[in-house]
This record gives C-alpha cells, structure tokens and sequence, in this order.
C-alpha cells in the first residue's frame, strides 16, 4: 500500500517510523514541513527533515527526540568561544548532517535531491520529500514582536504568546513534483499528529496541494491533542490564542474540508460526536506512541480505516 504522511515535529515522526516498520508491505513517503529550517554558522539545518533521518535510520535521541544518540558538542563549545550564536545546539555528529546538506546545495542539488542522497547512505527506505525546494520560511508574530520559527521555539522557550502567522516565501515556493506525485499515487493519505499551525500549515499552503489531497480516496488525521494537551510542543497553548478550541475537535475543524476519518486519543472518546460534528468521522484509537510497538500498531490501525 503507497502511504502519503504529511509530517513535521516529534509526533509526526514518530508515526512514520510506525510505517516503515511495516514496510515491505508499505511504499511509504513522508512529506516533510521544511518552514521551520534555518541558517545557522553558514549551514542549511532542517530540524524536521534531520528527525526523520536520525530516526528512521536508528540514530535519534530517542529521550530528547531530536538530534544524534550519544553525540558530543566538543564543535558547540568551540562556537561559544569564538563568539557564534549557540543558543541553538548542535552536536558533532549533527554537524556533519549540516556540513553534507550545504555542501550538496551549494554543487547545485535541489534539497529534494540533497535528502535522498543522505538517507540513502543513512539506509533509509522510505521517502523522505521536503514539501518544497524554494525557501519558506515560518515567522510567529508574538507579543515579543515577529520571531523566526526555531528563535520562538528554541531560543525563547516557546514562551512569548503567539498571536498569528505568517509564512515568508509562500508565494513564489511550490510543492515539488515528487510531493504532487506522492500524493497523487497514494492509496492512503495521512497528516501526522503535528502542530496543525506551523507544522502541517506550511505544507497545506503550498499552492495545489490540497487539491491533490482531496483527490486521494482515504484522508485520514490524528490529532496532536489528547485530553486539552499536546504531548511535546506549544500546539495546545498556540491553539487558544489564535483563537482555535485547543482540543481534537478544534484541530478536526481545521482539518474538516480535506478529511475522511479524524482519529482521537481513548482518552477523548466523549468528543466523538462532536468530532462529526465538524464534517468529518470519527475514529477512536490509542494513539500514544510511547515504544516502537506503538508506532507500527497505530500505523497498522490506521492502514485499516475507510
């Protein structure tokens, strides 16, 4: 079965790890949210695109749930020294992520072709696709004043209140083909338990790409709030104050137009109704992907739905 997963943050990872435990039965490709990359000590870094390569190829810190297991920061501390903004870590094996991925767009390659090559040295079967090769970038306009996305997130803790959006480069960034055909070929469509604001937004406001969607016969989404809380990140917090209800149903509402079956936590099973409410149908699962045998359960559920 050709699985499309739209993916950014900790949680859509994790799912497409669930997927590529089933592979060979699954042709998996994961589209990834590349509005929250950044330029940093003259490097490309892609903190989504990187999640997926370190996890998908047994590299992750699996505690942390970003970066390299048992990396060490000898570079890191050599920053500081010289004076370099370090207030975004980066250990040595990551380093080398960075180093190779700037390396290879600078010979010309497009970020589509500079994934592939390195997920496969890295082993990686599965598709890894930026949603777009042009640059977009994720500005959170806060009571702090307009913050680049990793500056909110990393630097000020996610602690400034957002209160909008706005996606620089969107209106020159496309899909690249291989998402248009990702998507196209799919039997199943999927969006990750990510941050529906800045994870998944950014990929839906590429220009045809929900249209390509809505073509796709099973659209399936889980949502990223179980019980009024995101597991890992702001989405809850960032919900309210724009104005979103912070629960499954708000995120359902979001989703409504593109959707078959929205999946919810057991734990918010009461919101079922509601859910339908929405426009869309509702599927209760448990969704906490707490071990591998998690991942590629939910994965298997969701193969099942429609």
């Amino acid at each position: 079965m050709k699985v499309a997963l739209l993916a950014g943050g900790t949680g859509g990872t994790k799912l497409a790890h669930g997927f590529a435990m089933l592979e060979p039965s699954v042709e998996l490709s994961v589209i990834a949210n590349v509005a929250d990359d950044l330029e940093l000590h003259g490097l490309h870094v892609s903190p989504d695109i990187d999640a997926l390569l370190y996890t998908l190829a047994a590299l992750i810190d699996a505690e942390r749930g970003w970066g390299v297991a048992n990396d060490t920061y000898s570079a890191h501390a050599i920053f500081a020294r010289y004076g370099e903004p370090v207030w975004f870590t980066l250990g040595d094996a990551d380093l080398a992520t960075h180093v190779t991925r700037t390396r290879l767009l600078s010979e010309g390659r497009s970020l589509t072709d500079a994934t592939a090559t390195m997920a496969a040295a890295l082993g990686i079967g599965s598709r890894i696709l930026p949603a777009t090769d042009e640059r977009c970038r994720t500005i959170v306009l806060t009571d702090d004043g307009p913050l680049e996305f990793q500056e909110y997130f990393v630097r000020h803790r996610q602690d400034p209140d957002v209160r909008g959006v706005r996606l620089d480069g969107i209106e020159d960034a496309r899909p690249t083909p291989a998402v248009l055909a990702a998507i196209g070929d799919a039997d199943l469509l999927v969006i990750g338990p990510s941050n529906p604001i800045v994870s998944i937004g950014p990929i839906l406001a590429l220009e045809g790409v929900r249209e390509a969607i809505l073509a796709v016969p099973r659209r399936v989404g889980l949502s990223p709030i179980i019980g009024g809380r995101a597991l890992k990140g702001p989405a809850a917090r960032m919900l309210a104050s724009l104005g979103h209800e912070p629960s499954a149903v708000g995120v359902a509402r979001i989703y409504a137009d593109l959707l078959t079956h929205w999946v919810i936590d057991a734990t918010d099973a009461e919101l079922a109704p509601r859910v339908r409410e929405s426009g869309v149908e509702p599927v209760v699962l448990d969704t906490i992907m707490a071990a591998n045998e998690d991942r590629a359960r939910l994965a298997g559920e969701l193969l099942a739905i429609g």
